[in-house]
C-alpha cells in the first residue's frame, strides 16, 4: 500500500493532495472521482503498475466520441433482423400448435438479434475465408434465429421451418433439431452449447487449441476467432467462470465472449437485488480480461452529457436489475415518476422529452452502432480475451414476451400478438394471413430485393455462411503397420506389467510414427508421471505458449519437467474439466479445421465419466474421436486412494452415451489389438466406402495399475471375436472320456488372473474343467446384441440374426460365471443373451482403502471367491454334491478379509 512506503518527496506529494481537494471544493465528489478514474487508466496505459478496477460505472465502456464509424447500411440491416426475428417466432410459434406442442424458445433470440446480426454483417468468417473462418458458438435457445437466417439465405426451406422440433415423423432431413446438435444436424452445427456453462469453458479451449496447433506448425490459425454467445444466467453455472483464468493467463485474444444481459434467468431475474453485469465485470477484470460494457442505446448519450453532477450515473449505479427489468414494462409515465422523479436534476434531463420517448429508451445490446463499436474493439485488442457484456430485453420486439419473468414458458402466439409483432417489425404482410395464430406465413422479401443481395454479399466478402461444419480433412493420415504393435504381442514373460504401463509404451512408440505421431494429443490433467509417461518430457515436451522461463527444480533429472510453446503434452493441471475442453477441441479438429488430430487423454478412470459426463455427452453431440484412458480402472486396484478413487461403474456410465466404445483390455496383446482398430475405424480415411472419412465414435479404454505377468498373444486368436466383445483365451483339458463338470468363467480386465487361478483350484482341486474367455467389452456384446432384436423386430420375415455372445457361447457347456472389478450390473448386461445358466460376481457397494487381496476378499471376487461360486452353481444343477460348495467357502473363508492379510502386493500406489 502507499502508506507503507516511503514518502521520498513530502512536499511534492502534499501539492498533489491539495489538488484533489481543491476539485472536491470547486467541482464536487463527481467531478474528482471522474479525474482519478482518468489518472488510474493512464497510469495502466503508460504501464505505471496500478491494479486495475474491478467494476466501472453503470454505463458504455467506449464512450460516443471513441466510437468507429459504423461501415454497414443500418436501415437495409435493420430490415433484414426484422425478417429473421419474425421468422424465428412465427418458427417457434407453429411448432405449438394444438395436437403438436413440441415447445421451442421464442424470447432468447429475439433479445439478442441485433448482437447477432452484427456478427454475421460485419465480422464472423466463414469458413471459404483466406483465413480459415472463425469459430461460434451459438447461445442454444437462439436456434431459431439461426434457422431463421438461413432460410432467407435460401439454406433451408420452409418445409424444414415448418419441422422444426420434429425431427423423424416428417422423414428423413425434413425437421430441425431443437437446439445446436451436431450429430443431428452435421452439415449445420458446429457446436453442442446448450448444455448450459460448456459453450463457456469448451470455447476457452478451443481457442487456446488454435493456438496450439499455430505454435506446433500444424496450422495458421492466427486469422481465426473464436466467439462464445452466452447469457447472463448461465454464467452462474460454475463451468462457465471455471477456466477464464487459462484464456488470460495464455493472453487468448482470439477469444471473446458475448454476454446477452437480458437480466432474466429462465423463470425470473439474474440478480434482482443486485447488478449481473457488474458482477461480471468485477468477475473478468480480476481474472485478467479486457472488459466491454454495452448497457445503453445512443439515445441515451444527450442525457448523459447533460450528467455534469453524476447524479444519472449514480442513479444507474444503484438501480437493482429487478427494478430495471420492471422498467422494460412499464408505461413512460411510471419510468418519468420512479427513475428521473427522485431529483429535480433527472427531471430536467427529461422534461423535453414525451412519455413514449421515455419508454423507448433503449438498452445498448438493441444499438447496432453501439455493439459494432464493442466488437471491433474486441477484434482489435491485443494480449486479453474480451468479454462484451451487452444489456439487452428478453422478448425484444414482441409485446407480449418483453421483460416477463415467463418469457421461457411462452411459445405461442396469439392472432393479436401477431398483428403487434408485424407491426412492431412493419412487415407487409395482410391481417387476414394472420387469422389462423396456429399457420402464420413466413417472409421473405425475395431474392431480388436489396436486403437479399446485402445479406448474401456481406457473407460472400466474409468468407460465406455460417453456421455450417465441414469434414474434409487436408491431410490423410497413413496408420502405422504392425511393427508398432509386435512388443505388445510377446507378453512380459514372469515379469509383471500394469495395462496402463502397456499402453503407455504403446501411446510413446505411436509417438515416434514418422506419419501420425505429430498427430497425436496427448493429454492429461496433472499426472503425466503417475501414469508413467515423464518419460515423454524431455523430448515431446509440456505445451506452454510462453515456453520455459525458470530452472525447473528437477533439471538435474534425465526426465525433468521441460516445457515449451512447440510442446505436443497438453498438461491441464488438476481440471479434469480443462482435460474434456482439450480432447473435444482436438478430437473434433478433422472437422473444425480440417486436420485429423487423434487426442489421447489419460485419467483417473472414476473421475472421467463420473465427473464429465456432461462434456463427453457434448464430445459425442458433436461428433468427436480419439482415445479416453481411464487409467487405475476398477474397485479393487487402486485400493489405497479409498472410495472416491474407486471405480466400480464407469463401463455402465459408459455404454449410456451412443458413441463411447468401451473396452477392458485384461492383456497388453488386447490393448495393441483394440488400439490399433480404434484407429482404423476413426482415422482409416477411404477404408470404408460407407463412411469415407472415418467413423464419428470415440474409444473409452480402462486399464489397470496392477502389475501381473503379461502371457504373449496365443496362437489363433480369435481377433474378430477380441474386437466384437468375446473370445475364448483357455480351456481346461481333460481325458477323452472323462465325464467332469464344466463351467465357462467369463471375465474383463484384471479380473482375468481371478478366473485362471480359480480354473486352475477347479481342476487340481475339484475335478471341474473351466474355460477361461475374456470378455473385452460387456457393452459393445450387449449392443450387438440390442442391434439383433432390433433388426428381429423390424424385418420378422427375415431369418433371425443371433446376437454375437449367444453365437460364441452357443456350444459350451456347463453354466457361466462372470466376473469383473466392476459392479455385478457390467457383466449382468449380458446375462439374458447367454444361452447357459448365468451367475455374477462384482464389486457391488462403495469403495475402500485397503490391500488389493482384503478388497476383493472383502466383495468375494478374487480367485477362491470365484471358486465357490462355480461350485454353488454347479451343485444347483446337480453336478456336484452340495456340501462342496459349503466346504470350500469354510476352506477359502471367503467371507473374511483378514484371511488374506498376509497376501503381499506390487504397485499399489498412485
Amino acid at each position: 500500500m502507499p502508506t507503507q512506503l516511503p514518502d521520498i518527496d513530502p512536499d511534492e506529494t502534499r501539492e498533489w493532495v491539495e489538488s484533489l481537494d481543491a476539485v472536491l471544493d470547486e467541482r464536487g465528489k463527481a467531478r474528482a472521482r471522474y479525474l482519478m478514474l482518468k489518472l488510474i487508466e493512464r497510469a495502466r496505459e503508460r504501464q505505471v503498475g496500478v491494479p486495475a478496477l474491478r467494476s466501472t460505472d453503470y454505463i458504455n465502456s467506449i464512450p460516443p466520441e471513441r466510437e468507429p464509424w459504423f461501415p454497414g447500411d443500418e436501415h437495409i440491416e435493420r430490415r433484414i433482423r426484422a425478417f429473421i426475428r419474425w421468422n424465428a417466432a412465427v418458427m417457434v410459434s407453429k411448432a405449438n400448435r394444438k395436437g403438436l406442442e413440441v415447445g421451442g424458445h421464442i424470447a432468447t433470440y429475439q433479445s439478442a438479434a441485433s448482437l447477432y446480426e452484427v456478427g454475421f454483417n460485419h465480422f464472423f468468417r466463414g469458413k471459404d475465408h483466406p483465413g480459415g473462418g472463425d469459430q461460434v458458438f451459438i447461445q442454444g435457445h437462439a436456434s431459431p434465429g439461426m434457422y431463421a437466417r438461413a432460410f432467407l439465405e435460401g439454406r433451408l426451406s420452409a418445409d424444414q421451418l415448418d419441422g422444426f422440433r420434429q425431427e423423424v415423423s416428417r422423414g428423413a432431413h425434413q425437421g430441425l433439431s431443437s437446439y445446436p446438435h451436431p450429430r443431428l444436424m452435421p452439415d449445420f452445427w458446429e457446436f453442442p452449447t446448450v448444455s448450459m456453462g460448456l459453450a463457456a469453458l469448451n470455447s476457452i479451449y478451443q481457442a487456446r487449441f488454435n493456438r496450439y496447433l499455430h505454435n506446433r506448425g500444424v496450422k495458421d490459425t492466427s486469422q481465426q476467432h473464436v466467439w462464445a454467445f452466452l447469457g447472463d444466467g448461465e454464467m452462474g453455472e460454475p463451468e462457465s467462470l471455471g477456466a477464464i483464468g487459462l484464456a488470460a493467463r495464455e493472453e487468448l485474444d482470439n477469444l471473446t465472449f458475448v454476454i446477452n444481459c437480458n437480466l432474466q434467468q429462465l423463470d425470473g431475474p439474474v440478480r434482482g437485488n443486485g447488478k449481473v453485469i457488474q458482477e461480471l465485470e468485477a468477475f473478468f477484470r480480476g481474472a485478467g480480461w479486457n472488459v466491454i460494457k454495452v448497457i445503453w442505446g445512443r439515445e441515451w448519450d444527450n442525457l448523459l452529457a447533460q450528467d455534469h453532477d453524476g447524479v444519472l450515473v449514480n442513479k444507474m449505479n444503484t438501480t437493482p436489475d429487478g427494478q430495471f427489468q420492471t422498467y422494460s414494462v412499464e408505461t413512460g409515465e411510471y419510468i418519468r415518476n420512479n427513475f428521473f422523479g427522485g431529483d429535480q436534476r433527472l427531471q430536467a434531463m427529461v422534461r423535453d422529452l414525451s412519455d413514449e420517448d421515455l419508454r423507448k429508451l433503449p438498452r445498448g445490446g438493441h444499438d447496432y452502432r453501439k455493439v459494432y463499436a464493442a466488437f471491433k474493439n474486441a477484434t482489435e485488442h491485443v494480449g486479453q480475451p474480451t468479454v462484451i457484456l451487452a444489456q439487452t430485453i428478453k422478448g425484444w420486439t414482441i409485446e407480449a414476451l418483453e421483460g416477463r419473468n415467463a418469457t421461457h414458458q411462452m411459445k405461442k402466439l396469439t392472432s393479436d400478438d401477431l398483428k403487434a409483432f408485424r407491426d412492431r417489425l412493419y412487415l407487409p404482410i395482410e391481417d387476414k394471413d394472420l387469422e389462423d395464430a396456429y399457420n402464420p406465413p413466413y417472409f421473405h422479401p425475395g431474392t431480388d430485393s436489396p436486403e437479399y443481395q446485402y445479406m448474401m454479399e456481406r457473407r460472400k466478402q466474409l468468407g460465406g455462411s455460417l453456421p455450417e461444419r465441414r469434414v474434409a480433412p487436408k491431410t490423410t493420415l497413413k496408420l502405422p503397420g504392425d511393427d508398432v504393435y509386435k512388443p505388445l504381442s510377446k507378453g512380459s514373460d514372469k515379469t509383471p506389467v500394469a495395462t496402463t504401463m502397456a499402453l503407455v509404451r504403446l501411446f510413446r512408440d505411436l509417438m515416434k510414427d514418422p506419419e501420425i505421431g505429430a498427430r497425436i494429443v496427448p493429454i492429461a490433467p496433472d499426472e503425466y508421471r503417475t501414469f508413467g509417461m515423464d518419460s515423454m518430457f524431455p523430448t515431446a515436451k509440456i505445451y506452454s505458449p510462453h515456453g520455459q522461463n525458470y530452472e525447473a527444480v528437477d533439471r538435474n533429472l534425465l526426465l525433468s519437467y521441460k516445457e515449451s510453446q512447440q510442446g505436443q503434452l497438453l498438461h491441464e493441471g488438476i481440471s479434469e474439466a480443462g482435460a474434456m475442453g482439450s480432447m473435444i477441441a482436438a478430437g473434433t479438429a478433422y472437422a473444425t479445421h480440417g486436420e485429423p488430430m487423434i487426442p489421447f487423454y489419460i485419467f483417473y478412470s472414476m473421475f472421467g465419466f463420473q465427473r464429465t459426463g456432461d462434456s463427453l455427452w457434448a464430445f459425442g453431440d458433436q461428433l468427436g474421436r480419439g482415445f479416453l484412458i481411464g487409467a487405475t480402472a476398477g474397485r479393487t486396484t487402486l485400493t489405497g486412494e479409498g472410495l472416491q478413487h474407486a471405480d466400480g461403474h464407469s463401463p455402465l456410465l459408459a455404454s449410456t452415451n451412443p458413441a463411447a466404445v468401451h473396452y477392458d483390455p485384461g492383456f497388453a496383446y488386447e490393448v495393441a489389438y483394440i488400439v490399433k482398430d480404434g484407429l482404423r475405424r476413426m482415422y482409416g480415411y477411404g477404408l470404408d466406402q460407407d463412411k469415407p472419412y472415418g467413423e464419428d465414435v470415440f474409444y473409452y479404454l480402462t486399464v489397470y495399475n496392477e502389475p501381473v505377468p503379461q502371457p504373449a498373444e496365443p496362437e489363433n486368436l480369435d481377433v474378430a471375436g477380441l474386437l466384437k466383445g468375446i473370445y475364448r483365451f483357455s480351456e481346461t483339458e481333460t481325458a477323452e472320456g472323462d465325464d467332469v463338470p464344466r463351467v465357462q468363467l467369463l471375465a474383463s480386465g484384471v479380473a482375468l488372473p481371478w478366473v485362471r487361478k480359480a480354473q486352475q483350484i477347479l481342476a487340481e482341486e475339484y475335478s471341474v474343467a473351466a474355460d477361461v474367455w475374456s470378455v473385452t467389452s460387456w457393452n459393445e456384446l450387449r449392443r450387438d446384441a440390442i442391434a439383433a432384436e432390433e433388426h428381429n423386430l423390424l424385418h420378422p420375415d427375415e431369418p433371425e440374426q443371433v446376437p454375437f455372445v449367444t453365437e460364441q457361447l452357443k456350444d459350451t457347456k456347463g453354466p457361466v460365471v462372470a466376473v469383473s472389478d466392476f459392479m455385478r450390473a457390467v457383466q449382468d448386461q449380458i446375462s439374458r443373451w447367454v444361452p447357459n445358466d448365468y451367475t455374477s460376481l462384482g464389486t457391488d457397494g462403495w469403495g475402500l482403502a485397503d490391500t488389493r487381496a482384503a478388497a476383493r476378499r472383502h466383495f468375494h471376487v478374487d480367485a477362491e471367491s470365484v471358486v465357490v461360486a462355480t461350485l454353488e452353481i454347479l451343485a444347483k444343477r446337480g453336478d456336484v454334491k452340495p456340501e462342496v460348495a459349503a466346504e470350500a467357502a469354510r476352506k477359502y473363508r471367503i467371507d473374511d478379509p483378514t484371511a488374506v492379510a498376509g497376501v503381499k502386493q506390487e504397485g499399489a500406489g498412485a
